[in-house]
Parts: structure tokens; sequence; C-alpha cells
């Protein structure tokens, strides 16, 4: 049966079934409510208040009002603005009584939604950030499960710490946090909207966990699961991210705008402890996969166009604005993690404190000059001289060959390495020990592209120890050990210690992984069936250069082979698509690079995935 709008006037809103009905009301009308000791003030456009007509030649149009009605005295408001400040006056007179009957907010219409053990109740079209203040998104549970991961191997290393989810929502990652990590963590969970705020406050209850409304008080609930009693309460903050992080020292901060990030990079990097761990999730992937180049140049500053390694550039983007930001807090940063996939960047880096720190990350940021003709790219060259050619630097001989200009510089971008295996591998063990299941294949990806090699059968126990005593540079006493090792536990990290990781990790650098990757449909021949991607792989090992595959393409191929080295052995292990007479120009062209000469360029540009 049809039902009309009771808040909307027929001409308006006409009558409609319940669910179109429920969507109308939920975002008309509730989402602009006002609350008010458990009741809301839902705007009203009915003709209740009088509106002055306006005169249009000799006719005469009276426009519908939007109010609210005040549920202690009879006074109708136009803005929500006034309506709350109206609110707040009957409150300081003492008049708290309302003079009309109120329904109190309906509690049926929140979904309760269940991930990692972890109950969260959202509001209808939970999913459509404009349609809802609690943004809920099922899509990046491997986002989260990463965070948490990497919040885990912090956790391993001192305790208890805390950490700041800065943009909550609906509270779904800081209570996983403290559900699953207790009493090693002191989480605060903050966001700037009213609504939000009290969302998350009842999926605090909904999980029986302790509130912390303010610092003088908590709340009372004293129930918990399991009959086990958690002597530790979330915090829930309303405030800007900006305010809340220049207020307060974290050991770990997470960033989760709408959009970019760069907006709160300089407040999360100013009172961030040392060795603390800073990530932050970059959803505007149109400006930084390159469909708004000028967006990305005015958020990040930065120079890009579309190629075939785009995931990667974006992660190299937004790592350089992290390093810019970091070094004006005099704090440099090491880089643990850079996943680019299909809804969002994700980078976490430790912070390192000490101007000689900034200056070593800053020194990573450079200019990328990429050829658009074969997609050969290379770091320019560090100075402050300029070259009379640039494009002397470029490995290929295109600009010779070809008329016109056919390079562009692209940046400034991060230089360095991406991934920390160490970190990696305790990552891993951390997804093991709690059973994320989604995100075991995509680190053990990460690890086999940090390493650059294709041997994914490694133990995650028997490589647990090594790893963090690699990637701490600390040593950890075990029954095979020696007497001389000893283990830095509970405390802040010494500068002797720091240090040696420092030692350890430009003693690595020669071992890093090779920047960037190629696409193998990318540089596929015409009229040639190429290899499987596997054996692709293990022929350029055999080859003599170090090779794997990478999460940013599913077809992509990291290695330190020149572009001219990868295409010979391509064209060299690939089998003509036609027999007869129309395989003599693919077998002639595969002969020809086995006996030295040149792919004509012509071939090379023709084949296009």
């Amino acid at each position: 049966e049809k039902k009309p709008c009771p808040l909307c006037p027929e001409e308006k809103f006409r009558a409609c079934y319940g669910h179109k009905l429920h969507r109308h009301l939920q975002n008309l009308h509730w989402k602009v409510s006002v609350e008010f000791e458990g009741y809301r003030m839902c705007i009203c456009y009915l003709p209740c208040r009088p509106v002055k007509p306006n005169l249009v030649g000799d006719q005469e149009f009276s426009k519908i009002g939007a109010h609210y009605h005040c549920i202690i005295c009879s006074a109708t408001i136009t803005r929500r603005t006034d309506m709350i400040g109206h609110i707040y006056r009957h409150v300081n007179k003492g008049e708290t009584e309302s003079r009309f009957s109120a329904v109190p907010a309906p509690r049926s219409s929140h979904e309760v939604l269940k991930e990692s053990a972890t109950d969260v109740q959202v509001l209808p079209n939970y999913s459509t950030p404009h349609k809802t203040d609690s943004y809920f998104n099922p899509k990046m549970k491997l986002n989260r499960q990463l965070i948490f991961c990497a919040l885990a191997v912090l956790v391993e290393e001192r305790k208890p710490i805390e950490c700041l989810d800065a943009f909550g929502a609906t509270g779904i990652m800081g209570l996983q946090w403290a559900k699953h990590l207790r009493s090693s963590v002191k989480v605060t969970i903050n966001d700037c909207n009213e609504n939000s705020v009290t969302m998350i406050r009842e999926n605090c209850h909904l999980n029986k966990m302790k509130v912390k409304l303010n610092i003088k008080e908590e709340d009372s609930d004293e129930s918990m699961g399991d009959g086990e009693e958690n002597p530790d309460a979330i915090e829930v903050t309303r405030m800007d991210a900006n305010v809340i992080m220049h207020l307060r020292s974290f050991d770990f901060i997470h960033l989760d705008p709408f959009g970019t990030s760069v907006n709160y990079l300089d407040s999360a990097f100013r009172n961030v402890r040392n060795l603390g761990i800073v990530s932050l999730t970059s959803t505007d992937i149109s400006s930084l996969y390159a469909k708004a180049q000028h967006v990305t140049l005015r958020h990040y500053g930065c120079n890009i166009v579309r190629t075939e390694y785009y995931k990667e550039l974006a992660a190299r983007i937004v790592i350089a604005a992290v390093t810019r930001a970091a070094a004006r807090c005099n704090k440099g940063i090491e880089v643990l993690l850079a996943v680019a996939l299909e809804h969002f960047v994700l980078v976490v880096v430790r912070v390192l404190r000490g101007p000689s720190s900034a200056d070593d990350s800053a020194k990573k940021v450079r200019y990328l000059i990429h050829c658009q003709w074969c997609e050969e790219r290379i770091f320019q060259k560090e100075g402050n001289m300029l070259e009379e050619n640039s494009y002397r630097q470029l490995p290929c001989d295109c600009h010779g060959s070809m008329p016109g200009k056919t390079a562009v510089v692209l940046g400034p971008l991060w230089s360095g390495a991406l991934f920390n295996t160490g970190f990696l591998r305790r990552m891993l063990f951390e997804a093991v020990q709690y059973g994320l299941d989604e995100a075991q294949p995509l680190l053990k990806t990460l690890i086999c592209e940090a390493e650059c090699t294709t041997v994914k059968h490694f133990s995650i126990h028997s490589s647990y120890d090594e790893s963090k005593q690699e990637e701490c540079g600390v040593y950890i006493k075990t029954p095979n050990a020696s007497e001389e090792s000893y283990l830095v536990h509970g405390k802040r990290r010494t500068d002797e210690v720091i240090r040696n990781a420092a030692k350890r990790q430009k003693a690595e650098n020669s071992a890093e992984h090779p920047a960037f990757y190629y696409n193998i449909h990318r540089h596929s021949i015409k009229g040639m069936n190429m290899p499987k991607l596997n054996k692709f792989l293990n022929y350029l090992s055999e080859a003599g250069y170090r090779v794997s595959r990478t999460h940013f393409d599913p077809m992509g191929v990291r290695t330190n082979a020149p572009l001219v080295q990868f295409k010979t052995i391509l064209v060299k292990y690939s089998s003509p698509t036609y027999t007869g007479g129309q395989a003599e120009g693919p077998f002639r062209l595969m002969e020809g690079v086995q006996a030295g000469e040149q792919v004509p360029a012509a071939a090379d540009g023709e084949a296009e995935d």
C-alpha cells in the first residue's frame, strides 16, 4: 500500500511504497535532524510556517519553507544551526521539558554488520559517503587487516602504545584494535561529526567495551564478553583531526579521510613519537592514477602522465608528499609498506627523528625521466648541475631515432624502497596468528616483491625472530643464541640501536628491489604468442637478472633487466601465432634478435594490450 510522507505536502512528494518512503525519510528528513535528549526534530516541509508570497507579474507564488519544530516551545526555526542554538538557550535557562508528545529515535533502522569478530551498526546507505554520516565500506576489509597487522607488529616492539584512528566513522578499525590487542593498546577514536561520534559510542557498547567519555569520567558499563573485564577504555573524541594531533602525542596514527590526506600530514608528524608509525589511506585515485592530472599538481605538487606503471607511480607520489611533510618537522621516514590496489593507496612509514634522518629521506625525492615511446624510465642523477642533454640518462635511443621530443620529466617522486622485508615477514606472522585470511596472500606477494624473487615457499614461524632482528636492529635471546645477545623490550630504543639500524639500511641498499616494473602484454610482439608468465620469469632469472611478480599489476614483472634485454628474451621464447607462409616474418624477426640485430621500432610499438 502506498503511503504519503508525513512531513512533506503531496505536491512535493507523492505517496509511494514503504521501501521508497523509508529511503526518502532517511535521506531528506533524518539526515539533517537535530537531536535532543533521545529525540530527533526532523525538518518539516508542511505549510506550518507562514511564508511571504512572491509577486511575479500579476500572479502570486507561495514558496514552501523548510523549518524545524521546537519540542520545548511552539517556535518554528528555519535553519539547522539556529535550531541548535535555540535548544542550547532552553538548556541554559533550565527549560528541558517537552510540551509535545515526541517519538523516540527508532533503533530498528540500524543494520548490524560483523567483521573480524567485531560488530558495528550502520545506517542505511552506509556505503554511500554523500548520503550518510557514518560511512562504512566493506571493500576496504583488506586495508583494515593490513593496518591491524602493522599495529600488531608495533605492539610486539613496545607496549602499551597509544594509537589514534583520526577518522573513525563507525569506529570499526579502532574497535578491532582494542578487541584483539586488549591492554597492549590505548585506543582513541576521533571524528568531527556529532552523529558519527554517537554511532561510535553505541558500537563500543554493542561490543561490550568501556567508553571514556572525557578525561575525568568513564562509562559505568562493566559488562564484558566471555566473563572477562577489560580495564582499559576506548576514548572517543569529537574534534578536527588536525587539532587532536597537535594537542596530543601518539605512537601509531592512521589517516583515512575521504579523498586526499595531504591536508593532515603536517599535524600527523608534528607530535608523533620517535620510531612510531604513521599509516595513511588515500582514496583520491582519480588524481593519483593520472585521470585528473591537474588535481595531482594541485594537491601533491607533482607532474605525472598515464604510464604502464601508474599504480606504483601513485604510491611514490604519496610517499614523496609524506617525506616532505616529515622533513618540515625535522623527521625522516623509513617506508615499511606501500600498496596500491583498485580502490585505495596505502602507505605505512616509520618515523625517525632528527635533521640528519630528514636530510637522508629528502634526498630520495627525485624526478623521473620517462620515455613516452618505449616506456623506459630512469630517475635523474643527484646533483644541482644542469646537463646539456638529459636524454643521455635514458638507456633507450628513442630520441635519436625519432623526431621531436620523446621523453617527459615526472615528479617529484620517492626513489627509495617501497617495502621492508623484515617488517612484512612479521606482519605475515601476525596475520597467521590472528587468522586474517585475506591479507596473507597479499603479504606473501609483497615479501617476494621486496626480495625480488619468485620463491614463495618459506617458513613463517622460523623466520619470525630473524626478521624481527633485521627490521628492528636489536638482538633477541633464544636457546640457540650466544650469551652476547640481548633483548630490548618495553623501552625506547637508544641512539646506538638507531645507528645500527641506519648502518644496516645502508648496507642493504645494494640489495634493494628494482624500481618500477614492465607489463608483459605492453611489450609483446604482434603475431607471436608470448610464453606463460611464470616461465618467462624463469627465463629472466636464468639470464642472470633479479625478477619477481608485483601486486601492482597481475601481468607486471619487476626486474633489474634493461628494457632491451627484456624484449629480447620475450621475443626469443615467443612462438609464432600462425604457421606456413604467414610465420615467415616472425621467424625472421626472432632469428634477427638472436643474432644480435636491433628490433625495429615499429614492431615494438604495434602491440598494445
